[in-house]
């Protein structure tokens, strides 16, 4: 018990502490020198706090818009999403929680989003009944996640340049499949498969117009005019929107500072261990914001949510809570596609599609939730795109619940058909890789 409390204790201080923390304590572990250990670790917090100080403005600034442009447009959408800000708190709230952390970290070890793999138990507890089915789903869903982190990994490298990093966590990971699924329909489809468009293709093409400081600025302000924002209120969010696109890589390459010693030497470590097998670091996904066309494909998204949120048939969410981190959802898909905008608006409507769709389904269950931690008394429905649309928690919770077996059916076999074209991709991506680095050493 007192194990579990020393880490809630940290936890609870949040990551811009917590990670500088454990972050020092590996760097000495693993022979790096007292005094750049504690600047890594210090970095890495820096970056954490900038990261949560930018995010905390798209959510100040966004939400709100975002709120106003489904008012504005007569959205009369039952079901409010309470967000991944909602979500969370409900989740250390229920008697799964204490038991989750070290069950997770037994899996593999982390301390970031165990959170994610909790609601899942969580979930399955609160509509189940059974502990030790909400224990087993805290283990299903982290080894499903520590896997996408693997299959992820080779692609981070190659289009975010993380090497020996990987985000095996939240939103990202988990919907990133989908991506792969399109990608590979799209290479079969003549003209389609041609069609390349980036921030960066569009700034050869449209000069100062395509740079991300004006592409923010101007979605930013788009936003805001379609929120019936006037000029006083569009033109500042459109300005906060550029100092995102400019602000956020600057932030990232804080956290990749202060990780490279410790990737390093990790890697000499293990190599000498284990001799060529491969290790990585798990990050939050907020660390592929750093990207101008994950933000990019981010604030597009937001009104893009909210139309595919009006025409779902029989939807009744009003995606809210997590519009202002829209990102997290489609920053793999992003790198999926290489950066290819064009590609992520398809892959991106599936992603929050199939989002949408699950997340109707989970409202009962989520309900439960709130009301077993008595974060509402249960008159009203509860629904949540980030975890509550997650296709691992649906799936392993309807095998027990067996309440939709329509639905289990149909959303488990296109997930199952999602993982393998990643599976595929992911070899595809190594074997790519693999070939660039022989050719560099020639």
């Amino acid at each position: 018990m007192m194990f579990l409390n020393a880490i809630q204790y940290i936890i609870d201080m949040g990551a811009s502490v917590m990670l500088p923390i454990v972050i020092a304590i590996i760097s000495v572990c693993i022979g790096i020198k007292i005094g750049k250990a504690i600047r890594s670790g210090l970095m890495i917090g820096v970056g954490f706090v900038g990261l949560g100080l930018i995010v905390d403005l798209m959510n100040a600034e966004l939400g709100p818009a975002a709120a106003q442009m489904s008012e504005r447009f007569g959205l009369s959408l039952s079901v409010v999403d309470i967000g991944w800000p909602g979500a969370s708190p409900m989740t250390w709230a229920s008697n799964i929680a204490t038991v989750a952390i070290p069950v997770a970290i037994a899996v593999n070890i982390d301390i970031w989003n165990i959170w994610h793999m909790t609601f899942t138990g969580a979930i399955a507890y609160a509509v189940t009944g059974s502990f030790p089915i909400g224990i087993l789903g805290v283990v299903v869903h982290a080894a499903v996640s520590y896997k996408l982190g693997d299959l992820w990994a080779p692609l981070l490298e190659d289009y975010f340049g993380l090497e020996g990093l990987t985000a095996p966590h939240g939103t990202s990971a988990y919907m990133a499949p989908v991506a792969c699924l399109i990608d590979a329909i799209i290479d079969k489809i003549p003209g389609l498969n041609k069609i390349d468009v980036s921030a960066d293709s569009l700034q050869e093409k449209v000069g100062v117009l395509g740079e991300p400081i004006v592409i923010g600025g101007l979605l930013g302000a788009i936003i805001g005019f379609l929120a019936g924002y006037g000029p006083q209120q569009a033109l500042p969010l459109g300005v906060k929107m550029s100092a995102v696109m400019i602000l956020m890589p600057k932030v990232v390459k804080c956290i990749m500072d202060g990780l490279l010693p410790m990737s390093e030497r990790a890697k000499e470590v293990l190599t000498k261990k284990f001799g060529n097998a491969e290790f990585y670091i798990g990050l939050d996904p907020a660390v592929l914001l750093g990207d101008s066309q994950v933000v990019t494909a981010g604030l597009i998204f937001i009104p893009l949510t909210l139309l595919i949120a009006v025409l779902m048939p029989g939807n009744k969410i009003l995606p809210f809570g997590d519009l202002a981190t829209i990102s997290f959802f489609i920053a793999i898909a992003v790198s999926v596609h290489n950066g290819n905008l064009f590609r992520t608006l398809f892959s991106g409507t599936a992603i929050m599609a199939m989002t949408i769709w699950i997340a109707n389904e989970t409202i009962p269950w989520l309900t439960e939730l709130a009301r077993s931690t008595g974060s509402t008394d249960g008159s009203n429905l509860v629904a949540a795109l980030d975890q509550g649309g997650s296709p691992i928690t649906y799936i392993y919770t309807q095998i027990f619940a067996r309440e939709n077996m329509t639905g289990l059916i149909v959303i488990a076999a296109i997930y199952i058909v999602c993982i393998a074209f990643s599976v595929l991709y992911h070899k595809k991506k190594k074997a790519e890789l693999a070939a660039t680095e022989a050719a560099e050493e020639m």
